[in-house]
């Protein structure tokens, strides 16, 4: 009898440090890519990166209005292919020398010739908006999460992965994608944007705004604005709140978004 009640409280205290470990396991331990932030990144991924003439470039002008003095530093290139998975892009051709970002355009639509050698300071990498949690597909995800994070820090650059949103009518993706992302992270020592999470603070804060699309995946332009304003406070350190570009979007709802994102990455990194 007494062994018996010593295996069942040894099963219970077992129990009890996985809950810990899982628990834990859930933290992102990368919560800053300073102090050394970068000022130009490759957005690897799919079409919730390039919906509404891309997310990337959105976050470009909320750089450049942050920091006017180094306007011309910051850049942002996307390469994306409509519903893919990281596995459905080649990264280290996408980041071969001579390649991608050899050449960019200023505000008046100069050719510039950047110099040659490294590119991009970062390359942010998502998945298919359901591949990290389908289980036909999430151990692609986990392989292609460390393979394409060996690769970009093999070219100088640093890995970072973007936590996608729930689909409208499956709130339950929220959580998932969340843990799925940021075990990831932490495997492959890579910073998590987390935009799934700021999506659904937004949803909760005032539901009857609208963050998707009509197919309920993509994100409508205010979808959009919070994804950039969320990887702008994970990518730059600098709070979004009260930075004049707007996307045209109107006053009240940019406050709410430029809050959400903030308030979202100083909550999940800890801080």
């Amino acid at each position: 009898m007494t062994r018996l009640i010593t295996r069942v409280m040894l099963a219970m205290c077992l129990a009890v440090a996985a809950g810990f470990n899982a628990q834990a396991q859930t933290k992102p331990k990368v919560t800053s890519l300073g102090p050394d932030f970068p000022k130009a990144a490759l957005f690897v991924g799919n079409s919730f990166f390039y919906y509404n003439n891309g997310m990337p470039g959105h976050l470009t002008f909320l750089e450049r209005a942050a920091d006017p003095a180094n306007r011309a530093a910051y850049r942002n290139t996307m390469a994306t292919i409509g519903g893919s998975g990281l596995d459905w892009h080649d990264m280290d051709n996408l980041l071969r020398p001579g390649g991608l970002g050899a050449y960019s355009f200023d505000e008046q639509n100069n050719v510039i010739f950047n110099k040659p050698g490294r590119q991009y300071d970062a390359v942010v990498m998502m998945d298919c908006s359901q591949c990290p949690i389908h289980p036909q597909l999430k151990d692609a995800f986990v392989t292609f999460a460390g393979k394409d994070s060996e690769i970009v820090r093999a070219h100088g650059m640093r890995p970072v992965l973007f936590m996608s949103w729930a689909y409208a009518d499956k709130p339950e993706m929220t959580e998932q994608l969340a843990e799925a992302y940021t075990i990831a992270g932490n495997a492959n020592d890579a910073l998590v944007i987390p935009a799934g999470l700021a999506f659904a603070k937004v949803r909760k804060l005032q539901p009857e705004l609208n963050l998707y699309a009509p197919d309920k995946r993509h994100p409508s332009p205010v979808g959009t604005y919070l994804a950039a304003c969320v990887t702008f406070a994970a990518m730059t350190g600098r709070s979004p709140v009260g930075n004049s570009y707007t996307m045209g979007l109107d006053a009240p709802t940019v406050e709410l978004l430029q809050k959400a994102a903030w308030d979202t990455v100083q909550e999940y990194y800890g801080r």
